[in-house]
């Protein structure tokens, strides 16, 4: 098989994995209804979920294949993501392989009260570090998608997740396993945050003690994930 035959092939495999994990969203509670969506980036092509399709019945031709530039390539069933605009601009500005957006319910209760999530366990190096909170602008704009991609490629201290004001949140990872798994992580984040401010003050993790934990996490050559790993 040719190079020209296996692009095909590789974008069919990518839409299978993200109707897959389409369909996790709603049962992990990381979404509901038709919110939320997924896309892997697949050498020069993004492929990406369909807008307004529950997940249960999300089929791998319903989903796009467009270019970096957000040319369609390949038409899925109605609409590309109402959010394409904020998934091209992370693969624009990172090595991301897949993103994950998702309206779980207590990052969105995070959203709408902190300016970050601050570092209620050391796991949260994994991301990068607190993760910001970014100032709310309509989805779908191009305000929220250059909010996002400020929030990621912060100066020195890059991040694989952002948090959307009364909206949601986004991961990226070096695959789609990887960006789900942080877009869980970061829901177990905001959950143990809230559980800690009902008994008292949390103790919130120093920048010096989360680097720590990124050096010992390389010695130990465990995966931190894409932001870490670009410290």
């Amino acid at each position: 098989m040719n190079l020209e035959q296996e692009t095909p092939v590789r974008w069919q495999n990518a839409a299978v994995e993200i109707a897959e994990y389409g369909r996790r969203l709603i049962t992990d509670g990381l979404a509901y209804g038709t919110a939320g969506n997924l896309s892997c980036r697949v050498d020069d092509h993004v492929v990406i979920s369909p807008t307004s399709i529950p997940y249960e019945e999300v089929r791998p031709h319903d989903l796009w294949v467009l270019s970096l530039d957000g040319e369609v390539v390949q038409e899925g069933s109605v609409s590309p993501s109402s959010e394409t605009r904020f998934h091209l601009g992370i693969y624009a500005a990172t090595k991301a392989a897949a993103v994950v957006h998702t309206h779980s319910a207590e990052v969105v209760a995070v959203s709408a009260t902190l300016e970050n999530l601050p570092a209620i366990h050391y796991s949260i190096a994994r991301l990068g570090g607190p993760v910001p909170v970014v100032k709310y602008q309509r989805f779908g704009s191009a305000s929220l998608a250059a909010g996002i991609q400020e929030a990621l490629c912060y100066p020195g201290r890059p991040r694989s997740a952002a948090i959307l004001q009364n909206h949601g949140a986004v991961t990226y990872g070096s695959s789609l396993r990887e960006a789900y798994d942080k877009a869980l992580m970061l829901e177990w984040l905001a959950r143990t945050y809230r559980l800690a401010l009902q008994i008292g003050e949390p103790r919130i993790l120093t920048t010096e003690e989360l680097d720590e934990v990124t050096a010992e996490a390389r010695r130990r050559r465990y995966a931190m994930g894409a932001a870490a790993r670009h410290q």
